[in-house]
């Protein structure tokens, strides 16, 4: 069944929008049935977060529900980014469903991070520590700095935050950044904070906080391999830059 929903054309007239509800697509073409199917890599994303929604409202199907909230949030990156009040903005989304969206994104970071020693992510280039750190960072509304502990082969122990706010030489203490990382006796760390702007390029006060962690890491003897500024779907390698990491 096809069922017809009202809604608002540009004139604010009335119009009819259509929505195909999960009964009436083919069985072999459900979000769960092509789940078994094709498996989890096989899937949109529109898909697999119908299969977290289960059912819209009355007249919506799972599918056009997801697609609203992809399209309203500009993506999964939006959706991870806003919270659960802002997600329950869009009809059909309840306080259960918002905070079982919020979950599985959450559990998807924290994925990355929950491998046992002998599979922990080795970090060999400045890419491989961006990518792990962008899907969270990248979002971020509020600039924030975290630090990669790494072990002696670069293997990541864990992601530590250590403030959020503006990076700058006066609001920073240095010790902050080494506490946890001296805690967990780790061999190097990887600093990272982002640029809500969306523009990776790091500023004058970057390199000189740089400079700053370089010569406290020799001090403590963990070495600070590289600090990369994050922005959404970019990154810039100070190391790489030789910004900071002058000899």
């Amino acid at each position: 069944m096809i069922e017809k929903n009202p809604a608002s054309d540009s004139n604010g007239e009335r119009k009819n929008e259509y929505h195909v509800l999960i009964s009436d697509i083919p069985e072999g073409e459900r979000p769960r049935e092509r789940f078994m199917a094709v498996g989890a890599a096989g899937m949109s994303q529109r898909e697999l977060l119908a299969i977290l929604i289960r059912m819209g409202p009355p007249g919506v199907g799972a599918l056009a529900l997801a697609d609203q909230l992809l399209k309203e949030f500009d993506g999964l990156s939006g959706l991870a980014r806003a919270d659960i009040n802002e997600l329950q903005v869009v009809r059909g989304i309840g306080p259960v469903k918002a905070i079982e969206i919020k979950a599985a994104l959450e559990l998807g970071k924290r994925m990355i991070l929950a491998a046992p020693d002998q599979q922990r992510t080795q970090i060999k280039t400045p890419g491989d520590a961006a990518q792990l750190l962008m899907l969270e960072m990248g979002v971020l509304e509020q600039e924030e700095v975290r630090t990669l502990l790494l072990d002696t082969r670069n293997r990541v122990l864990s992601m530590q935050q250590v403030y959020k706010g503006s990076l700058n030489t006066a609001s920073m203490r240095i010790a902050e950044v080494f506490k946890q990382a001296i805690r967990a006796n780790c061999a190097s760390i990887i600093v990272a904070h982002n640029h809500p702007s969306g523009d990776p390029a790091p500023s004058a006060e970057d390199v000189k906080v740089t400079q700053s962690l370089v010569h406290a890491g020799k001090l403590l003897d963990i070495d600070v391999l590289d600090h990369i500024v994050i922005a959404q779907n970019r990154y810039v390698s100070l190391k790489e830059r030789g910004l900071g990491f002058e000899e």
